[in-house]
């Protein structure tokens, strides 16, 4: 199914049987008219005047509240902007409520509203005008199965707002329900979305977002694409209520970018795992069916703000709902739940109960270990080895219940990640490790003394913005790391990038707006270093970087792309030039215990190089940006066009004049592995955001791919909503490759033709 077009209704597949058998309709008939209705509501005026057969004398009702007046209803809604305020008239053959009572009521859910947030979105709130009694639901009178009882002596049970909302809720379920059930009137929450839908054609996040970012939430973790936020997406909602289904087919769960589905009142006793592929439902009603468990991959849905399940068999809620920290109402009542459970969500809310899942979670089964992925086989062993690893371990400042709520507490704090961090670094055992987002009071407390018992030393920078605090908290701020085992390589030289100094401070850009209101407020760095194998004296440039985030700054991300690669030539033309280091010995390696200094080999010479892109290169780290960048486009194709649309109309010296390139040439690591079944998915997990932003880049006339460490169990991913979790401590993976220095083709020196010595000789 491809997001974002209409197709004809017949081009559909099906998805209410599983097996195609009929029920009181056929299946092709049933999920026909429910499309149909489903691709009229969002073109609301081609149905206005449609009578309905099975509707008899109820058109008439219906036509004023699906045409003009419909509109105009109690909290009718286009694209989720609150419609006039006016009184409707009946609806589905209930009887309407005096003007008195309807002006009370629209103020009282009004205010509900308000204080449930996400319950704004939910369908029930078109169709309540008309419907509930004229008792206010908060009142003991209107309370149903006996939750008014007294809690000690005659004094009546306090009724939270919370409660008093899901009982109205549920009382709505049960309207809807007899509606169509006694009254055969299907599709009911289709009909009710006609005017909501009228007009859309957006990105398929639904109306008043652009991307992931949740609530006003400070998004920085999601780097998410604005070209494929903004795919066009005819509708988002789905209604097969009332239809007598006894099973959902596998090819309703293909539509990924629904927000809301409406499966209530049939005849399902269990809800498919693939339920979990829905990652963008924000609405799921599921009530008037025979349900008695839940799957796990519920969990998976963490976009969910209100989930019915008004009258089914639910007695137990699997712990992964404690992964739905967004949800604001769990319809629950009418079902036979624990009461514990119930008691929290009565005496409490949704939430509560949600964190108390969360909290109470078990520690999941360990996923299979990542393998290394062979890409070539029968590499000389005189070639000498390098395996990098680079990794974003995300900073403890940043990582909050707010951003990652559907992590246990337990597994987001620092004391437990950083040392899984640890772990994987100790087993992983690289010879050169790239981090970003490590703090300096981290790094020199931590990682520097425990990465020292295994042999490395390091290099760190924290972002600019430290230079302008007090010194205790600029401790706090995170930067890049390099880590090198000192047994195997020299460190020769060091240079940070400050890419918004570097910018302000060149010629040609130093005048310009776009460099002040763009690139200079975003205070992302570099990290290069220039090492000598002790080995082999074979020397090397490893580059580390952490860019902007932000997914409307693509100019600014290819800027200090640009800046960095600008950095890398000069000082790999310097680096060609660097002295050899005459005396070895003058820098030891340090000795393995019980290892005797005769027993370590004499190292080589340093080897000598012709030009800067003779140097093996390594440009590894966080990038923020996919394959379809302009990002991914400069550094593998080495080059990038002034006009480029990632620039934009702004303006950045000799970038946007004469276009960016460098000399070297240059692929990531992982591109071996795609199109294979190895084939890496994504570097940053999160519910909302899985794509790779990582690189590993290699310079391919110096070095050549042997392995790489392979992607996660995608078995375990099945319910692991993002990360960080229990086995994955950071929201990145690390990812890494082992590589090998190629045999140098040095050019021979020419010899001279010997004709003999003397001049007679020839004239002979």
């Amino acid at each position: 199914m491809a997001d974002g077009h209409r197709y004809p209704v017949h081009t559909y597949p099906n998805p209410l049987s599983s097996t195609g058998a009929p029920t009181d309709q056929t299946a092709d008939g049933i999920f026909l008219n429910s499309l149909l209705t489903h691709l009229v509501a969002a073109h609301p005026s081609s149905h206005t005047n449609t009578k309905s057969p099975n509707h008899g004398s109820a058109s008439h009702n219906q036509r004023g509240m699906y045409g003009q007046n419909h509109q105009q209803g109690h909290n009718s809604r286009i694209n989720g902007a609150p419609g006039r305020q006016q009184a409707m008239p009946m609806l589905y053959n209930f009887q309407q409520q005096s003007a008195h009572a309807h002006q009370a009521h629209a103020q009282h859910h009004q205010g509900i509203q308000q204080d449930h947030g996400g319950a704004s979105i939910m369908g029930h709130s078109a169709f309540s005008s008309g419907v509930l009694p004229n008792a206010s639901p908060f009142s003991a009178s209107n309370l149903q199965n006996g939750h008014a009882s007294a809690s000690r002596g005659t004094q009546p049970q306090q009724i939270t707002e919370h409660w008093a909302e899901q009982l109205r809720l549920h009382k709505e379920a049960d309207r809807a329900h007899a509606t169509m059930t006694e009254q055969h009137q299907p599709h009911f929450y289709a009909r009710l979305k006609a005017a909501e839908n009228r007009g859309i054609g957006g990105g398929a996040l639904g109306a008043g977002e652009s991307g992931p970012s949740v609530d006003g939430e400070d998004d920085r973790r999601r780097p998410w694409s604005l070209e494929k936020a903004n795919k066009r997406q005819d509708w988002y909602n789905l209604d097969m209520s009332g239809q007598g289904l006894r099973v959902l087919a596998p090819p309703l769960f293909a539509y990924e970018f629904l927000q809301e589905l409406y499966i209530a009142s049939n005849r399902l006793t269990y809800l498919p795992a693939e339920i979990g592929r829905l990652r963008h439902l924000r609405h799921l009603d599921a009530s008037n069916n025979l349900i008695s468990d839940l799957p796990p991959e519920v969990g998976m849905c963490t976009n969910l703000r209100s989930l019915y399940l008004f009258n089914n068999q639910i007695r137990d809620l699997p712990s992964e709902f404690g992964s739905l920290y967004r949800l604001d109402m769990l319809g629950i009542e009418g079902n036979p739940l624990d009461p514990s459970l119930k008691q929290e969500i009565m005496g409490g809310d949704t939430k509560s109960l949600v964190n108390r899942l969360l909290l109470k979670a078990p520690v999941p089964i360990p996923p299979v270990d990542r393998k290394p992925v062979i890409v070539q086989e029968d590499v000389s062993s005189s070639l000498e080895r390098v395996k990098i690893l680079t990794w974003n371990i995300l900073c403890d400042k940043f990582a909050t219940t707010t951003l990652y709520g559907y992590t246990p507490p337990s597994a987001l704090s620092w004391d437990y990640r950083k040392e899984r961090i640890l772990q994987e670094l100790h087993e992983r055992d690289a010879d050169i490790l790239c981090l970003q987002e490590i703090a300096t009071d981290v790094f020199r407390d931590f990682f520097s003394p425990e990465l020292a018992q295994d042999g490395y030393k390091g290099v760190h920078w924290p972002r600019p913005k430290a230079k302008t605090m007090a010194e205790k908290d600029a401790q706090a701020v995170d930067g890049c790391a390099v880590f090198y085992k000192a047994s195997k390589w020299i460190l020769l030289d060091k240079q940070l990038l400050d890419y918004a100094n570097i910018a302000i401070n060149r010629p040609d850009m130093k005048n310009q707006h776009d460099i002040f209101n763009r690139v200079m407020p975003k205070d992302n760095i570099g990290l290069i270093c220039f090492f000598e194998s002790r080995q082999t004296g074979a020397r090397m440039i490893v580059a580390n970087t952490h860019l902007a985030w932000e997914p409307t700054l693509p100019d600014v991300k290819l800027v200090q792309t640009a800046i960095m690669m600008e950095n890398i030539t000069r000082l790999a033309e310097k680096y060609a030039r660097w002295p050899a280091l005459k005396d070895k010995k003058m820098i030891q390696a340090p000795l393995d215990e019980g290892e005797e200094r005769a027993d370590v080999p004499e190292p080589g010479p340093s080897q000598e190089y012709r030009n800067n892109t003779d140097i093996p290169l390594l440009v590894c780290g966080d990038y923020n940006s996919t394959y379809d960048s302009s990002v991914y486009e400069l550094l593998s194709m080495g080059r990038v066009s002034p006009n480029h649309n990632d620039f934009g109309d702004h303006q950045y010296g000799s970038f946007t004049r004469d276009g960016v390139e460098h000399p070297f040439s240059m692929r990531s690591a992982y591109v071996h592995l795609n199109g294979t079944p190895e084939e890496l998915s994504f570097t940053n997990y999160v519910p909302d955001f899985a794509e790779v932003i990582d690189y590993i880049w290699y310079s391919t006339n110096t070095l050549e791919v042997v392995s790489l460490l392979g992607p996660p169990d995608r078995d375990h991913l099945k319910r692991v909503p993002g990360f960080p979790n229990y086995h994955f401590p950071a929201d990145h993976i690390q990812i890494m490759a082992e590589l090998v220095i190629k045999a140098r083709k040095d050019k021979k020196a020419v010899q001279e033709p010997d004709f003999g010595s003397g001049s007679g000789d020839r004239r002979g």
